[in-house]
């Protein structure tokens, strides 16, 4: 089953069920208003919602209609928390040998990275990123998240398997030059991460098939400007989403629509596949040339994120976002 939020001038959008293939969607608001809804009341409103989702298929729904990715807000515009992980450890190694660090803390970590950043108010997947400056180093971060139904605290890997309710890809916008100081002061992240933004349709578990166990099984494929930058596979994830759940949960409960981020995707053979965020591409130039070349993002820069199952079809749509310079009002 795949759902998606359509803009109508309300913070939250309209809850819409959409086809496998992506052409067609068909409004939910019989069953609930919003995807934040839904979510809160996941065991009730799901099969509810798998119905429409077998009857859009079967072409039995006469209010179906042609789904537009341009009038996709992110699924869930607005939620109660989003964690995002550093969880491909190649990153961390990579980030930390263009740095000097020592490289064995993240290589032998037992426990996931994760920050809680802003969930009030995320980008939508097409359109503008408005952002101040060009000096603080603009870069994007190609991402797998997923969002849970209410988790208890205390939950275990195995039992966080029956909360992962929908997968979908993200750009964790960054501000690089923030990212140093706010780690020498131990407070953040706030001005290094603002809004994210994730792609127009979240798909359940299950429409990916083999390619999920915990991990999403395929390539991420990032442009920059129309050129290709990167497309590392998922697979790699050094710590699988159910690990992520229990580690986020150890002394917290989850709020039910809780969007939980894999990281940066990235892999070993980066030679091969590239990189999902500039950072990583700076730290390769800086280890094998002595310094970066690669600049972060100017305004009017285009950058595009898309994941496609073996059969070459779009799972999530895509992320197609311009950088901007932002304009008080």
């Amino acid at each position: 089953m795949k759902l998606a939020t359509l803009r109508d001038g309300t913070r939250d959008g309209a809850l819409v069920v959409v086809s496998r293939d992506l052409a067609r969607a068909v409004p939910a608001s019989s069953v609930a208003p919003t995807l934040l809804a839904a979510m809160e009341r996941w065991q009730e409103v799901e099969p509810r919602l798998r119905e429409l989702h077998a009857a859009l298929e079967a072409g039995q729904r006469p209010d179906a209609f042609a789904f537009d990715q341009e009038q996709a807000a992110s699924p869930l515009p607005r939620t109660f928390q989003w964690l995002d992980g550093s969880c491909f450890k190649n990153h961390l190694r990579l980030m930390d040998l263009a740095t000097g660090r020592p490289v064995e803390p993240a290589q032998n970590a037992t426990q996931p990275l994760m920050y809680q950043g802003m969930s009030d108010d995320f980008y939508g997947p097409r359109g503008d990123i408005p952002l101040p400056r060009e000096e603080d180093d603009i870069d994007f971060e190609g991402e797998v998240a997923i969002v849970v139904d209410e988790t208890p605290m205390g939950v275990t890997p195995e039992d966080a398997k029956r909360h992962v309710r929908l997968v979908m890809i993200a750009n964790d916008v960054s501000c690089r030059a923030f990212v140093k100081r706010e780690i020498a002061i131990g407070f953040g992240w706030v001005h290094a991460k603002p809004s994210s933004t994730f792609s127009p349709v979240a798909a359940t578990p299950d429409e990916l098939g083999a390619a999920w166990d915990g991990r999403v099984r395929l390539p991420l494929q990032v442009t920059w400007n129309g050129k290709l930058f990167g497309r590392p596979d998922a697979s790699q994830m050094s710590f699988s989403f159910y690990e992520l759940i229990a580690h986020a949960a150890h002394t917290r409960k989850l709020a039910a629509g809780t969007i939980i981020g894999s990281g940066t995707v990235s892999n070993a053979e980066y030679h091969v596949v590239g990189s999902a965020c500039i950072a990583e591409r700076r730290s390769i130039e800086t280890i094998e040339r002595g310094k970066p070349v690669t600049d972060y993002l100017r305004f009017g820069d285009r950058v595009r994120m898309e994941m496609f199952d073996g059969d070459g079809r779009s799972l999530f749509g895509a992320i197609d976002n311009r950088i901007v310079r932002y304009a008080r009002g």
